[in-house]
């Protein structure tokens, strides 16, 4: 007999939710992690660490420029900068304690140490102290997420030129930051650092930011962080970088014109690789695919049907919550269950202010597959609890099939976006049309009326325009 019935390999939000689901189905369940805390990049480094900053810095960014207008005096604000590091560290030890509950709760056994498989059976776990451990296992779920990708010209130092990891724990605020790349992870933690006090310049290879994303909404939100004081240059390749002992100097070329821009640190955000370094996915058989991503097939199984693979390292969007949706859906496969992800009703979110989130089809998608759409808008300047909130800026865009009325997709550029967009998730998820969310009652006042308001717009009857 095999050790475990289920190993799971990496504790992220994918990896854990795998073993948590595993577990409840009645398999003898074991996670491994080669970090000292559970949760993988998410939860120690990642969405939640700059979730907290994201938070702080708005409030600071608040305080300084909109208190007054609520009849708030505040004078001599200053920055505290230890203090609001040390709320986010706390937040993410809360967090990973969760999980390490949740494995306990759910008598799911953790190993410790790096893993990589010896063959297709068995993994050798080898721990912080060079002891080495092999297990067996009768079912693998590999959940072992992404790292971030450097440039081959400025190698990441943790100084100077820093990952995301670096960028949410600098010990003073930079005079100036330079962000390579426009996806969410620059635009977020550009606008942290702005908001504390630095200068910050975003330079995009593209000639827009936030790819993927509706267009009008990533014009939107370009414009936004423009006058919040970010300088955003599109279609500007950087070409090489120096670091020197003030900085950073990039070379970078726009229209057939270079430049040099310098700035104290730079944070490369230009996207993320599948981690699967070391995993020995060549001894197990495991596949890859042109992509270099493991290959897997609609059941989660990879080129070798005991195995799974999960999340950053397949196909799909880098998103934590598609990672968890498959982890669930993964070992439900295990169990004989029919575990599903629609991959059309997976919500994204850049989560600056305003936040921006969609899902679905864009209008651009649409527009490419040659498909007939009706397009309902409304903003959020009118709405009362907007106004009340002193949070007027942006909105919501429902695209609908123009002979069924199915909803195809929802844009929402807002400072609630990231929790609106959830009820339109629904609704795409169960086919719904756009006439459902306007004949849906909604709470006065809320933002959500807005969403409704559009939907009433798809049809030319919206009642507040």
């Amino acid at each position: 007999m095999a050790d475990y019935q289920v190993l799971v390999i990496g504790s992220g939000p994918g990896g854990y939710v795998a073993a948590i689901r595993a577990a409840q189905l009645g398999f003898k369940t074991a996670i491994v992690e080669k970090d000292k805390t559970l949760g993988g990049t998410c939860l120690n480094v990642g969405c939640i660490p700059s979730k907290a900053l994201l938070a702080s810095s708005e409030h600071f960014h608040f305080a300084q420029e909109r208190f007054s207008a609520h009849g708030i005096v505040a004078k001599d604000l200053s920055l505290d900068l230890a203090a609001l590091l040390k709320r986010k560290d706390g937040i993410v030890t809360k967090l990973t304690g969760g999980v390490e509950f949740l494995m306990k709760k759910n008598k799911i056994e953790r190993l410790s140490g790096f893993a990589r498989f010896a063959d297709a059976k068995t993994v050798e776990v080898e721990g912080a102290d060079g002891a080495k451990k092999s297990v067996t296992a009768d079912h693998f779920i590999l959940a072992t997420g992404s790292v971030p990708v450097e440039l081959p010209f400025l190698k990441f130092d943790g100084k100077n030129v820093v990952s995301s990891t670096e960028a949410i724990a600098f010990d003073k605020v930079p005079k100036s930051l330079l962000v390579v790349g426009g996806g969410a992870i620059g635009l977020e933690l550009g606008s942290v650092w702005k908001r504390l006090g630095a200068e910050v310049t975003v330079v995009e290879f593209l000639p827009r930011i936030a790819l993927g994303f509706d267009g009008q909404i990533a014009e939107t939100l370009r414009k936004s962080l423009a006058k919040q004081g970010l300088k955003i240059l599109t279609d500007t390749k950087v070409e090489a970088g120096e670091v020197g002992k003030d900085g950073v100097t990039l070379t970078v070329s726009s229209g057939g014109k270079q430049e040099k821009l310098s700035a104290e640190k730079v944070l490369v955000a230009v996207g993320r690789r599948p981690f699967y370094d070391g995993l020995g996915l060549d001894k197990a058989g495991v596949a890859l695919t042109e992509r270099k991503r493991v290959q897997i097939n609609a059941h989660y199984q990879t080129s070798v049907p005991h195995i799974y693979a999960i999340g950053d390292i397949v196909d799909g969007p880098m998103l934590a919550h598609k990672a968890s949706d498959e982890g669930i859906a993964a070992a439900e496969r295990i169990a004989g269950l029919p575990g599903q992800v629609n991959y059309g009703a997976i919500p994204g979110v850049i989560y600056t202010s305003p936040e921006a989130a969609s899902v679905g089809h864009t209008e651009e998608q649409l527009k490419e597959k040659g498909v007939a759409y009706k397009t309902g808008q409304a903003i959020f300047g009118p709405n009362g609890r907007a106004l009340a909130n002193d949070q007027t800026e942006g909105f919501v865009k429902i695209l609908a099939d123009a002979k069924t009325d199915r909803v195809l997709g929802v844009h929402i550029l807002c400072s609630a976006a990231s929790e609106l967009i959830a009820a339109a998730v629904s609704v795409i998820e169960f086919g719904g049309a756009a006439e459902d969310i306007a004949r849906t009652c909604h709470a006065h006042p809320t933002l959500s009326e807005v969403v409704r308001e559009a939907a009433h717009a798809v049809s030319g009857h919206a009642i507040h325009a």
